[in-house]
């Protein structure tokens, strides 16, 4: 009988979403991020809801399965967002459990100056030096030149974001980690499915964390993942998601080791109940079973997802290539499939109009737009109202709150990116008719302001 009930919800929902999608009234402002959404996203959610299952269960397992088949990866975490996936991964650095690689307070992380806050923020959070980097334009990253350069006897780790799912040069930053036995972690929050020489971001580095944000690739809502092929940081991260604890079992579940009252944890009483034994500071990071079943029937969608993202960004670049004088386009990394989250577009120096002229023109016009995140996050308010401590590429330990315009000037890029770039969307939901209309309309601009 409920195998019967399910089935009949399940049509339910079918006739329920076509109908409702039949009658949703045309748009006539184009966001430049979008969730896609189908039947089989609102089946599996119906499915979730009627197992009462209340955390992560099932789906959960089904989708962290499935996830590690589609990058081809031996372990991975669901968290609550790409936010919490890079605190986790940045705080497993601090582990005793890597005995003389973990990170002790005052280590360095290089980083990249120009990107989102939740990259950096758990390198100040846990105690660590950021050393921000300048960003090349056309790919928006950092070149591994650079990165070389940066590096001292007290950096013991690299993350950077494959920025908006075109890959940094991964095989030049990976030889560099190698040659000076730092950590890699790969955000690629805004990446997922982007390749290079075949290997698919987030899998090269020691860890790879995504987000499931409605605005991504793939969405649970809300939602993220951590991924590593390293037995020891996933046993680490598993520990941080999952309060600190000791303890293995999925939850639900107790004694799956055997031995939950026959051990000696720390200065405990003999037998403690291994459930409650902690060794990390930890968090509650886990999803609800309803993202996950999301999550699995949006992971199946996402070959043709990425496909269409391709396209997109393929189209705009023909149709906007006559502008090269007015404008920079992005350009795919060497040697990389990206994974187009969303189309940057420069306005070049002396020009007669400004980037803030064409946002507030395409905006008003109906085109969504977006500024490559934070800009120069070293003028953002979190950094100039408090007492952080930093370096700017080779610089000595600065306080953010004390910044020179001499220190900006240090990043020569990530003021450009911050005052002339902008970006404009290419996720599945668009076609040739609101690309089309992108296109007219900073045609029609730039026309109208250089004469």
């Amino acid at each position: 009988m409920e195998k019967i009930l399910r089935a009949v919800f399940r049509l339910l929902a079918d006739v329920y979403f076509k109908t409702v999608s039949r009658n949703k009234k045309k748009r006539n402002y184009f966001p430049a991020t979008g969730k896609v959404l189908d039947e089989k996203d609102l089946q599996n959610l119906i499915d979730a809801s009627l197992d009462m299952w209340l955390t992560s269960g099932r789906f959960n397992n089904e989708f962290e399965k499935d996830f590690c088949k589609f990058l081809n990866v031996k372990h991975s975490l669901t968290t609550t967002s790409g936010s919490s996936a890079n605190l986790l991964a940045i705080s497993a650095l601090s582990s005793p459990l890597l005995k003389d690689r973990a990170l002790k307070k005052g280590d360095e992380i290089i980083t990249a100056a120009a990107g989102f806050p939740t990259t950096i923020n758990a390198i100040v959070q846990n105690g660590y030096i950021p050393v921000f980097l300048d960003s090349e334009l056309v790919t928006y990253n950092v070149k591994a030149e650079d990165i070389e350069k940066a590096v001292t006897p007290k950096t013991r780790a690299i993350i950077l974001a494959h920025t908006l799912g075109n890959m940094f040069e991964i095989s030049k930053i990976k030889s560099i980690c190698e040659k000076y036995n730092l950590w890699l972690i790969e955000d690629s929050c805004d990446a997922l499915g982007a390749e290079s020489n075949g290997k698919k971001a987030g899998t090269i580095g020691d860890i790879g964390t995504f987000s499931f944000y409605p605005a991504h690739h793939i969405t649970m809502g809300e939602g993220g993942c951590v991924v590593t092929d390293n037995p020891v940081l996933y046993k680490i991260m598993k520990s941080l998601r999952d309060w600190g604890r000791d303890c293995v079992c999925p939850t639900g579940h107790d004694n799956v080791c055997g031995k939950r009252f026959s051990q000696q944890h720390g200065n405990m009483p003999y037998g403690y109940d291994h459930k409650y034994i902690y060794s990390h500071l930890g968090y509650n990071l886990k999803i609800t079973d309803w993202q996950a079943a999301i999550g699995v029937s949006q992971l199946k969608k996402l070959p043709e997802f990425l496909e269409k993202r391709r396209k997109n960004a393929e189209f705009l670049l023909n149709k906007l290539s006559d502008l090269q004088e007015y404008l920079i386009l992005p350009k795919e990394s060497e040697g990389t499939k990206s994974a187009w989250f969303g189309f940057l577009i420069t306005v070049k120096e002396g020009q007669k109009f400004t980037k803030q002229q064409l946002v507030e023109y395409l905006e008003n016009n109906g085109i969504g737009t977006r500024q490559l995140f934070a800009g120069n996050i070293l003028r953002q308010p979190l950094y100039v109202n408090n007492d952080i401590h930093i370096k700017i590429v080779n610089s000595e330990i600065l306080h953010s709150c004390d910044l020179s315009d001499d220190d900006y000037k240090k990043l020569p890029n990530t003021e450009t990116i911050m005052n002339n770039t902008f970006w404009v969307g290419v996720y599945p939901a668009l076609g040739e008719e609101e690309l089309i209309k992108t296109s007219d309309l900073i045609h029609k601009f730039i026309g109208e302001n250089n004469r």
